[in-house]
């Protein structure tokens, strides 16, 4: 990539991502600089009236992607990152530490032409830190009427911000929270370290700690709404769910949020029946999707409230919105599937049951506990957990774009392998391919023929048949009616085979192939 010095910045607007800077120094010690830059320069960014991902959204993206969150990165893995997750520039940079002198280097790269801007270089006393990275911050959106003391005035103690920094890097819960606590200790309003105590303890499972940890956030803190939240969460775990619904009203009532509506929905869910007075959870859930569409949860969450409250029609509705907007969802798959068969479509039931076992053993292990039961397990309902994500960079939908597309990518070079393969009669390796093709794509009817082709050429007739339902079902085409047929009369289900070959004809009168098939069948 070449310099380009007459480029402008991205406007304030423009979603930028930082990456942790690189230890030029190579002292194991300074490590918690390359994060402590990305999270200062981000604040600081921000501060400033620009756009920046957050941490948590940058970890949510490297986890997606499976980059590693701490190892060097090559520019194309970057400028990849970046994409997926809507930015419009990335910020990268190094630094090195001599005589107690940092040295600071950044330089942007804007995603639209995969070009860089100069370098910005800036030094100082290392106990300057937080005025060093001001100044970077101030070159990298120099149009801002912000402050330097106005930006600047959220940081905490420079000893303070580097334990939690090496809090939020540690490798094991102990850890995590011993450096959070003295971060605490030595800046007891520096509330950030609350909240990622909040995570630590949440993530343990020691939910009334997690509670009494971001209590004490000051109503007049920019992170109090966050902190109410997320102790809203942490009433929902410890089964005060009227305490949950009430703190998490009183959130939306001031705001609006689709986060908070369906946190809402989940503490209604959990309540007895009989207190579920006022807002049902159905309704909160279809609030939650009406504020935020294109969020899979939020129709599954909806759905799996209107079965759970005997409402089958709506369930099938909003279950099948969630498979339609995420077809991996097994949970999803499930449930529609036994609201279907409840409503009386048992076959299509069944193959939704199939697709979800085929997803996730969770439900073989389930419906082997509940032989002959058409029940569904419980608690499957979800928390979401992005607050006011209207407000920032749609980070989750950008990553859900790029997954599905990922996804269907490798789902078609799978399913071009089996096809490979099944002309080459390697049948073993292509039922294979096209079982992983079949995960990454369940409604894939071509995936679906070619497996019971193979199946069928194989002998085995019954995984034939269903793998040609399902083909059908998921895009219904005059082939797969045909290997249909020919697997019935091979199963002597001559009734079934003359059925489908009847469809044929009637779609297409003048089918060579129905109509040589039907005549070989014995009269009836």
């Amino acid at each position: 990539m070449t310099p380009a010095a007459a480029q402008s910045p991205v406007t304030a607007g423009a979603p930028q991502l930082i990456i942790p800077f690189e230890n030029a120094t190579r002292e194991p010690r300074l490590y918690w600089l390359a994060e402590a830059s990305a999270v200062v320069l981000t604040d600081d960014l921000v501060a400033l009236g620009a756009q920046a991902l957050s941490r948590d959204d940058r970890l949510h993206a490297f986890e997606q992607l499976r980059v590693p969150p701490v190892a060097t990165l090559s520019d194309a893995t970057i400028i990849r990152v970046g994409q997926v997750v809507g930015a419009s520039q990335v910020v990268v940079g190094a630094y090195e530490i001599k005589a107690d002198t940092l040295t600071v280097r950044a330089r942007a790269i804007r995603l639209d032409t995969g070009r860089m801007f100069p370098e910005i270089v800036e030094s100082g006393p290392l106990n300057d830190f937080f005025a060093v990275y001001a100044r970077v911050a101030r070159r990298l959106a120099p149009d801002s009427s912000v402050s330097t003391e106005q930006m600047e005035r959220g940081h905490p103690s420079l000893p303070a911000f580097e334990q939690y920094v090496k809090g939020v890097l540690a490798g094991n819960p102990a850890t995590q929270v011993a450096f959070l606590k003295e971060a605490l200790r030595l800046s007891p309003d520096f509330q950030r370290a609350r909240l990622s105590l909040w995570n630590v303890y949440t993530e343990q499972s020691e939910h009334q700690q997690a509670l009494d940890i971001v209590r004490p956030v000051p109503a007049d803190h920019p992170l109090s709404r966050n902190a109410r939240f997320l102790g809203g969460v942490s009433l929902i775990h410890l089964a005060r769910n009227a305490d949950a619904f009430a703190a998490l009203t009183e959130l939306n009532r001031e705001k609006a949020d689709a986060t908070l509506l369906n946190d809402m929905g989940v503490a209604q869910l959990r309540r007895p029946a009989a207190s579920m007075a006022g807002t049902s959870a159905a309704l909160a859930f279809k609030e939650a999707v009406l504020a935020s569409p294109n969020d899979a949860d939020l129709s599954f969450n909806l759905g799996y409230a209107y079965w759970l409250a005997r409402d089958t029609p709506n369930a099938v509705i909003w279950l099948r919105e969630a498979v339609r907007r995420n077809p991996a969802d097994d949970a999803a798959h499930y449930v529609l599937g036994v609201a279907l068969q409840t409503s009386g479509n048992a076959s299509e039931g069944q193959r939704e049951k199939d697709l979800a076992k085929r997803l996730s053993a969770t439900y073989v292990d389930w419906e082997a506990k509940q032989p002959g039961t058409n029940t569904v397990p419980g608690g499957l309902e979800r928390i979401k957990m992005a607050l006011d994500a209207a407000n920032s960079p749609r980070v989750e939908d950008a990553l859900v774009a790029a997954e599905q597309r990922d996804q269907r990518e490798l789902a078609a070079f799978h399913l071009d392998a089996g096809r490979r393969l099944l002309q080459a009669e390697r049948d073993a390796e292509a039922i294979a391919e096209l079982r992983r093709a079949i995960y990454l794509s369940p409604y894939d009817r071509v995936a679906h023929l070619l497996l019971g082709r193979l199946y069928l050429r194989d002998g085995r007739m019954r995984d034939a048949i269903d793998e040609l339902k399902i083909s059908i079902w998921s895009d219904d085409q005059i082939d797969a009616h045909l290997a249909l047929a020919d697997a019935y009369t091979q199963a002597r289900d001559l009734a079934a085979a003359r059925a489908e070959l009847q469809i044929v004809l009637t779609r297409d009168p003048a089918n060579a192939d129905a109509r040589r098939a039907l005549a070989r069948l014995p009269t009836p």
